[in-house]
């Protein structure tokens, strides 16, 4: 499968991003963030799920790339990986739609309160914050993985762990983030 010049380039960040260069980081997230949006969109359109839902899916999916980044393997393509993202976001989502009943906005809004903008950007979660409500050693796992960029075996060894026991604390502090960010 050949790669666009785009997706080559933005691996190219991403490499760069999991070495600690913030810079290419930042260029990644900006780059791929209206690639994930229109793909949203598109995924939310072939499942009936409602256009508004693509932004909250976009958002569970750039979260997830700066937790499991260190997941990619950079030998491979980046675009099945991120392809795989959406959809298992949009699955998520549409599973915890299926679960709860739906008013349209116009139904409710007299009876809405105004959100005051100046402390939307107050209200916003921090990694920091949502990383402090995880017990050790999932914390310490996250922050070396997915903050740090150590590699899973530097992480093992570093906290004295089996790689495996690291894969599988990852994963139940990645679910346990996203949960608590649901939740929020």
């Amino acid at each position: 499968m050949k790669q666009s010049a785009r997706e080559e380039e933005w691996a190219a960040w991403l490499r760069l991003a999991m070495k600690g260069e913030t810079q290419a980081y930042s260029r990644f997230l900006v780059a791929v963030t209206p690639h994930l949006r229109a793909m949203a969109r598109r995924r939310c359109d072939q499942y009936g799920a409602p256009a508004s839902e693509a932004e909250d899916v976009v958002q569970e999916v750039l979260l997830a790339i700066h937790l499991k980044r260190g997941t990619w393997d950079p030998a491979r393509p980046l675009g099945p990986w991120l392809t795989t993202i959406v959809r298992n976001k949009l699955v998520d989502s549409l599973r915890r739609r299926g679960r709860h009943g739906n008013v349209p906005l116009e139904d409710v809004a007299d009876f809405l309160e105004a959100e005051d903008e100046t402390h939307e950007a107050a209200d916003r979660l921090d990694a920091k914050t949502m990383l402090d409500r995880l017990k050790d050693p999932q914390r310490d796992i996250v922050r070396s993985i997915s903050l740090e960029g150590a590699s899973v075996r530097e992480t093992a060894e570093r906290l004295k762990m089996t790689e495996v026991a690291v894969r599988v604390s990852l994963h139940r502090a990645l679910k346990s983030l996203a949960a608590l960010y649901r939740s929020e």
